[in-house]
């Protein structure tokens, strides 16, 4: 039985992505690999994202009267059908992303796979893979584990909500995929990350934090101290990057801002400017 549930998001993501990986050459024929690869990643994500989201906001509403001891199937099952199985497959599929963006340039080392390009693929992003990793190896037992003792599924809740900027930053990544970036809709999508990031990435934090005070009768600078210390550690982990991640949205965000309010010195500036780079 364990093994079907975990087939559930082996199968769907990997699926998915070679779907794409086949249907995108024939619509964008002019697209390379490492394009296709690319546009494959970002939109299995955000197919992700919507269903983490979908998932974090019935927890969060079924368990919103009792934050402590509240209980949903989804909290635990999502995790095991989707959760770990996503994390797995989107290590192999930012790997390939990698391994085609440097290939199509032309790079010696990448004619084939090697634990060169590997290396190479961790250094790069050692944070992301961090990231991942520690998701996969701590989020998923904690829960696991957790569902033996109370319930607190509010809060893993709250961290499916997480991926709610995750459709904008890949629409992001999409639109300059098809040389839209000057257009509103990446603007307004800019605006967007921003927002849901902050709310859903940064804030969400202090609030679960709140919540749980309000819970028990306890201000909001006393809850820190009424928790494991592990759990502390545990959220400045998850948050840490996050903050990284934000500052580097935000300055990517004002250069952006700052080149659109210059004026264009040629007419050929949009065309040579290489937005990918960024």
């Amino acid at each position: 039985m364990m093994l079907q549930v975990l087939a559930c998001g082996a199968v769907v993501f990997p699926g998915l992505f070679f779907a794409f990986r086949r249907i995108l050459p024939c619509v964008f024929k002019h697209w390379n690999d490492a394009d296709v690869v690319l546009v494959s990643e970002r939109l299995v994500s955000s197919i992700h994202a919507v269903m983490a989201t979908t998932a974090g906001a019935i927890v969060v509403a079924s368990c919103r009267d009792n934050v402590v001891n509240g209980r949903h199937w989804l909290a635990t099952y999502f995790v095991i059908w989707y959760g770990g199985p996503y994390m797995t497959y989107d290590i192999i599929a930012m790997y390939l992303s990698h391994f085609h963006r440097f290939r199509v340039k032309g790079h010696e080392d990448y004619k084939q796979h090697s634990l060169r390009t590997i290396n190479s693929f961790i250094r790069r992003e050692f944070l992301l893979v961090l990231h991942h990793i520690a998701l996969l190896t701590v989020l998923l037992p904690v829960t696991l584990v957790r569902r033996g003792g109370r319930g607190g599924d509010f809060f893993i809740g709250c961290l499916f909500l997480t991926e709610l900027s995750t459709p904008f930053v890949s629409l992001g990544k999409i639109l300059i995929q098809l040389s839209l970036q000057n257009c509103w809709l990446h603007k307004a999508n800019g605006g967007m990350v921003l927002l849901t990031f902050f709310m859903c990435r940064i804030a969400l934090f202090p609030y679960m934090y709140w919540v749980y005070g309000r819970h028990y009768g306890i201000p909001l600078y006393s809850v820190p101290f009424h928790l494991p210390l592990s759990t502390n550690l545990g959220n400045v982990c998850i948050l840490a990057p996050q903050v990284y991640w934000f500052v580097l949205l935000c300055r990517k965000g004002f250069r952006l801002y700052r080149r659109s309010r210059m004026p264009d010195l040629s007419p050929a500036a949009p065309v040579t400017d290489n937005p990918k780079d960024d």
